[in-house]
């Protein structure tokens, strides 16, 4: 299953009332790092579709929720278990990394 996109709009119902975690990717069309990740959070949301479900925001066309969680730098990835973020990891990283994070922290 690949990512989702998500928006201001949808925020509340596809991230806080989500049945499963989600882990959401801020991200934005000039940010190098984000690009870099984006086709390892691709492949992690196919192996990990069981478990977790990855949504991207892009926060040049969404500045509510960013502004709300307090996006300063991207990429950022916080993850949401029951409505509340629980863990976040700010940057670029390789993909066995980011998995391994995603998991220690489901």
């Amino acid at each position: 299953m690949p990512t989702k996109p998500v928006t201001d709009a949808s925020f509340a119902e596809d991230v806080l009332q989500a049945d499963k975690p989600v882990l959401v990717d801020f991200w934005a069309d000039w940010c190098g790092p984000c690009k870099m990740i984006g086709p390892a959070l691709e492949e992690i949301a196919d192996e990990l579709a069981d478990k977790v479900e990855i949504a991207k925001m892009d926060i040049m066309a969404n500045t509510s929720v960013p502004s709300e969680i307090g996006v300063q730098s991207i990429p950022l990835l916080v993850l949401f278990k029951d409505g509340k973020p629980v863990a976040q990891k700010l940057g670029a990283a390789p993909k066995s990394q980011l998995k391994g994070w995603l998991e220690s922290v489901l």
